[in-house]
């Protein structure tokens, strides 16, 4: 691996693969086995562990000032700091995970090193502090190397990519929206290659079943060639397989799943949510976001139940069964083993999808060795316990998953199959995450935090919701700075755009779409058992084709409804609100 002058390189790989070990040899922390390390003699390197040493530094700003060479702007470091929300005042053993992140970030970026090694540096963040650090790093002249889970994140910042697979690196001169196309033609490249290998095995191991006859030393040398072959075929190292991740589906919720009109939340002097509604049906996804701190968990505790609103109501829909995977990735005592964590402690099967499975095999489902039941949790790394976290979660019967920061510490490859089980999960889903790839790819509607206490919905994911608002979230905290937001003060009436009015028409369809929503349902589901009959193509070719169309004209036009709907609604929400 090189790196040029003010180049932007990814490090990509699995869970495991060795990049973090990767980028620690290149910012020579560890020495390799073999091999040798080039640095420029006047080259300065600063290096971002995942896990920040904060070495026994009395304050931030004394570990801030630790990573400084004489001659470095110190007063640089305290405007970052400042910008990070820090003072550099804290002390550092007090600090939240999301502090003690900022205030790494400080230290590493402060002295504008020639060399900026990155792993993992959106962790712990929220979406303000990423998007500040995606424009901080675009502005330096440094080279980057960065290890991310985070898409978009890669996305924007590089211009070239080295993936770790199987022990070997291969390097992309394009940004990362160019690699999975092109790791993906790779692995179908080796797919037949290896089916080519197997069949010229096969053919001299015919030849070989015959005996060794005619020109003995010809056929020795035959001989010779095919153990070659049978020795590259076992030295090639297939790809490791695919995490496999099913939800275990409980009964059909009904139709509402939650119902919130009004509902307010204050702690002290300070209003968490202020007068938010929301209807929640069922199979919506619902993304939120927000800083950290903004209560996005307070919102989740009342949409749920758990936690009662001081004012406004919450009614929860039927046969709602829960199922949630929090953010402190449910604390496990540190002896317990990942058989027990799945199995609960007793026995050696799980039930997932209402079927019996012995433990060993769904553990293979989440990447883990079999030789890892008896593993403690505490010996695992980041990625394996946020894989067995997802592993216990997904054995629960649910219709209602509340995923709290579930893509933090996963890799690519199992963000992928997480993305597939929600999108084949019957139920519904609530979604708190600072991924803004993921909650594209996912949500069908973005509750964002407005400040002082508000929260709005927005249709579609991420980018819909800025695009809806016409600014990102970091916009909206120096709007709100400059109007002097903060101390509970709202937005003056004068200020606030006029109001949209609700016509005639957009009542009588407020009242009936309900209806025609239903009547699509039903007439969507008729179709399918239509589909489903085996013979109808063979025993009606044209009316399988008929019924097909129409199906697909029913699903248009139930999308349609339900878009109607949803933005009628909102809009009466808003007019009785105001």
């Amino acid at each position: 691996m090189s790196v040029h002058a003010g180049e932007r390189l990814c490090l990509v790989g699995r869970n495991g693969s060795g990049k973090s070990t990767l980028l620690k040899i290149a910012a020579g922390l560890i020495e390799p086995d073999e091999g040798e390390v080039f640095v420029q003699p006047d080259a300065t390197v600063r290096y971002l562990p995942q896990e920040p040493d904060f070495g026994g530094a009395a304050t931030v700003r004394d570990f801030i000032e630790a990573g400084l060479a004489p001659g470095d702007d110190v007063h640089l470091a305290d405007r970052m700091l400042a910008t990070l929300g820090l003072s550099g005042d804290e002390d550092p053993a007090q600090l939240s995970g999301g502090e003690r992140r900022r205030a790494a970030i400080a230290r590493a970026l402060a002295p504008r090193p020639d060399i900026l090694m990155l792993d993992e540096p959106t962790n712990h963040l929220d979406l303000p502090v990423i998007e500040w650090l995606e424009r901080t790093l675009k502005g330096m002249r440094s080279a980057i190397v960065m290890i991310s889970h985070d898409r978009r994140f890669l996305e924007n910042l590089s211009d070239a990519v080295v993936w770790l697979d199987r022990g070997r690196t291969m390097r992309l001169d394009k940004g990362f929206g160019e690699f999975e196309s092109w790791r993906d033609e790779i692995l179908e490249q080796e797919t037949t290659e290896r089916h080519k290998l197997d069949r010229k095995i096969h053919s001299e191991m015919q030849w070989l079943s015959k005996g060794v006859t005619a020109r003995r030393k010809r056929n020795m040398g035959r001989l010779r060639a095919l153990h070659d072959l049978r020795r590259h075929r076992k030295e090639q190292r297939a790809q490791a397989g695919a995490v496999t991740i099913t939800a275990s589906d409980a009964e059909s919720s009904g139709k509402r799943v939650i119902e919130a009109r009004n509902i307010s939340k204050t702690y002290g002097d300070r209003t968490v949510v202020d007068d938010f509604s929301i209807r929640v049906l069922r199979g919506d996804r619902v993304g939120i976001v927000g800083p950290n701190g903004a209560g996005k968990t307070t919102l989740i505790s009342m949409l749920t139940g758990a936690l009662k609103p001081d004012q406004g109501s919450v009614k929860l829909g039927t046969t709602l069964e829960i199922a949630t995977l929090d953010q402190g990735r449910e604390a496990l005592a540190p002896g317990t083993t990942l058989q027990d964590a799945l199995t609960g402690g007793s026995g050696d099967s799980v039930t997932v999808g209402g079927e019996q499975r012995h433990v060993i095999g769904y553990m293979k489902d989440f990447l883990f060795d079999p030789s890892q039941a008896r593993t403690s949790v505490s010996a695992l790394s980041g990625g394996e316990r946020g894989r067995l976290m997802l592993a216990r979660a997904m054995t629960r019967p649910s219709n209602l998953l509340v995923l709290d920061e579930p893509t933090n510490d996963l890799d690519l490859d199992t963000l992928d199959l997480l993305q597939e089980m929600i999108a084949d999960y019957a139920g519904t889903v609530i979604l708190v995450s600072h991924d803004r790839d993921f909650l594209d790819r996912i949500v069908t509607s973005t509750i964002n935090y407005e400040g002082d206490g508000h929260w709005q919905e927005y249709a579609g994911g991420y980018a819909d919701m800025v695009a809806q608002r016409g600014r990102g979230m970091e916009a909206a905290s120096k709007a709100e700075n400059k109007k002097g937001g903060g101390g509970g003060r709202k937005q003056s009436d004068s200020s606030r755009p006029s109001r949209a009015k609700m016509t005639f028409k957009d009542k009588h369809a407020l009242e009936t779409l309900p209806g025609r929503i239903a009547a699509l349902e039903a007439e969507i589901t008729r179709l399918e058992v239509a589909l489903a009959d085996p013979d109808l193509f063979n025993r009606d070719p044209d009316g399988f084709q008929d019924t097909s169309d129409a199906l697909t004209q029913a699903v248009q036009d139930l999308s349609a409804a339900e878009d109607d709907w949803l933005r009628l609604e909102a809009l009466r929400e808003e007019l009785e609100a105001g």
